[in-house]
């Protein structure tokens, strides 16, 4: 697997690998970026393309943010609340090979006005359920300002956030992109749960 982290981090020209939680709390967990393996699948899975903007929430580094624009050619915007961490993610996008397609924003995900155009979220654990909801609130608002298709992805999703995300009205399950094959254990969390809103 560290072969594979290697590899595409030079691809990319990027620098992404490493676990970072000097600055995590109760609310807004450690930065871990998303291993390639599970953004492989989640590119070829035919839910992201070159018409697709993707929020990318807890960004960090912005592995998840130039990997899928170079796959798939998307916009991709990657929120990062940590200074520290997206003064990295500026360094990468000095260098990376879709940074033409890559827009990162500095702030509090709970307090981002979603754009209009923003079609696809994607989620590894950034935060606390409480600051989810704040964050589907906001979606929401964006939704409702236009309505279209939405997609949600969540990648290896807590109990808590499975919980919350079944009872929610206004989203739908719509799929499930199973991990546990790319790591030993078989783990039941390893998989992208994907949910759609409207439309």
């Amino acid at each position: 697997m560290d072969i594979m982290e290697n590899r595409w981090d030079k691809v990319l020209r990027i620098k992404t690998s490493g676990r970072d939680d000097s600055r995590a709390d109760q609310y807004r967990y450690p930065y871990e970026p998303t291993p390639y393996a599970v953004l492989e699948r989640l590119a070829f899975a035919g839910y992201i393309g070159k018409n697709n903007t993707v929020i990318d929430y807890g960004c960090g580094k912005g592995r998840v943010d130039f990997y899928l624009s170079y796959q798939t050619r998307c916009k991709s915007i990657g929120i990062e609340y940590d200074e520290r961490i997206f003064q990295s993610a500026l360094e990468n996008r000095k260098t990376a090979a879709s940074a033409g397609r890559v827009e990162l924003v500095l702030g509090k995900a709970e307090e981002y006005r979603v754009p209009q155009d923003a079609d696809r979220f994607y989620f590894f654990n950034p935060f606390s359920i409480e600051i989810l909801q704040s964050v589907m609130e906001r979606i929401k608002e964006s939704y409702y300002r236009n309505p279209r298709e939405i997609l949600l992805f969540f990648y290896y999703p807590s109990d808590t956030y499975v919980s919350y995300l079944m009872t929610e009205d206004e989203i739908i399950f719509l799929d499930e992109i199973d991990c546990q094959d790319l790591f030993e254990g078989n783990h039941l969390r390893e998989r992208i749960l994907i949910f759609s809103t409207g439309q």
